[in-house]
């Protein structure tokens, strides 16, 4: 999105939204008018009016779009929680078939753009399950419902919304999609990286040749995602996200400054790589991020980290990007373990976990493993009635001996 990131608005819909958006939606015309209304506009961005009828005359407005974001449960998770939720047996095991099947394609990328493997694989990874969320009608809808529902009643960011569902009009225009395969989440991203509009237009590739550009392609995604990171994250060929690091006789202030300092001069502080050896990119240059203390792990973080957390921006996303990607690829947990954390569940243990939760009458949405929103809820609603606080939704040990015991 230009001038915002692709996923601001993601982060920017607070607790009161449903009533607020109700409120303006009640308080506009109706949705036929509006639609009719916003043909001057579409046309004045090029949209043809064959196109915009074939479109919107098929709209209906997605309504609970305006209530997605605070009616899906608050879960409140700690670091490690959110590390080992999405950093799970299941998922390792499907980006690890995921990269089997596409390890070519991988190599090509990286030659093409200088992406490595372990980020993209994160990134696919992270926001569609490396394709299995792609079309999952628990989790992506029309894309031009949603859009046209913000569009027409979201007032705060009412502009934004307008523009994207321009982008997206322009899409079909350009033949690159059609308004029944244009499915999203609830804000309009799509495919297996989850592009918004805008990035689908501006920066996507037609990386097969198929003549148009697809964020439901892998090929097209994982280019256009390689553009996105060197375009809008300035992403550095040749170096690694980050390295974990032991703070063992450093003074506490260092981890606190937001200075920048070649690998080697943080060595020279006694910053040393966790578990032993030598940093491997001594000239790259890193901050010092300890995300729960000295207690906890540490990073040395480059730039591709921050290119990383361009494409959301929130750390515990791109250090989950990043340890995801080094997983799928045979690295290993990391060394210094989190103050209070536990390990996570096994693939045979959370599939348990799923079973006893349906048997029980907490629908978790299928029994395969993937802690998804449907069972974070059933694992809250079992901890409420059991008496487990907090009830965070978070399926770990506790959790599954409880479910054991009864």
């Amino acid at each position: 999105m230009a001038g915002l990131s692709r996923r601001l608005v993601l982060a920017g819909l607070g607790a009161s939204l449903a009533g607020r958006l109700a409120a303006a939606q009640s308080a506009r015309q109706p949705f036929p008018a509006w639609v009719e209304s916003f043909r001057a506009p579409a046309r004045a961005k090029g949209i043809s009016d064959a196109v915009y009828d074939r479109v919107m005359g098929g709209v209906t407005p997605d309504t609970s779009v305006y209530a997605r974001d605070s009616a899906q449960p608050e879960f409140r998770e700690q670091l490690w929680q959110y590390l080992n939720r999405r950093i799970s047996e299941w998922r390792i095991r499907t980006g690890i078939a995921a990269y089997k099947a596409n390890a070519r394609l991988l190599k090509k990328l990286e030659g093409d753009f200088g992406v490595a493997p372990d980020i993209l694989l994160g990134l696919w990874g992270m926001e569609s399950a490396f394709g299995e969320l792609v079309t999952d009608p628990d989790h992506m809808k029309p894309v031009f419902n949603s859009l046209a529902a913000l569009a027409w009643g979201e007032e705060r960011r009412r502009r934004y919304w307008e523009t994207e569902l321009i982008n997206a009009l322009a899409i079909v225009q350009r033949g690159w999609g059609t308004p029944q395969a244009m499915l999203g989440s609830w804000a309009g991203a799509m495919g297996h990286t989850q592009w918004m509009p805008e990035v689908w237009l501006n920066l996507g590739i037609d990386y097969d040749g198929d003549g148009r550009v697809s964020p439901y392609e892998v090929g097209d995604a994982l280019a256009g995602t390689s553009r996105y990171l060197l375009k809008r994250g300035s992403y550095q060929r040749g170096i690694p996200w980050g390295f974990e690091v032991s703070l063992t006789g450093v003074p506490a202030k260092l981890a606190d400054e937001r200075t920048t300092r070649p690998v080697e001069a943080w060595g020279g502080l006694g910053v040393k790589p966790a578990g032993g050896g030598r940093f491997s990119h001594p000239k790259a240059v890193a901050r010092l991020w300890a995300p729960v203390g000295a207690d906890g792990p540490a990073f040395l973080l480059t730039k591709n980290f921050y290119a990383v957390k361009s494409y959301n921006p929130s750390m515990n996303y791109a250090l989950a990007v990043c340890h995801l990607g080094d997983r799928v690829l045979g690295g290993a947990p990391f060394v210094t373990p989190f103050p209070g954390g536990e390990r996570p569940l096994t693939l045979a243990e959370v599939q348990e976990v799923q079973k006893r939760l349906t048997a029980a009458g907490f629908d978790t949405g299928g029994t395969d493993g993937r802690v998804g929103n449907m069972t974070m809820q059933a694992v809250r609603d079992f901890q409420q009635k059991a008496g487990i606080a907090p009830a965070d939704g978070y399926a770990g040990l506790e959790v599954l001996q409880a479910l054991r015991g009864r």
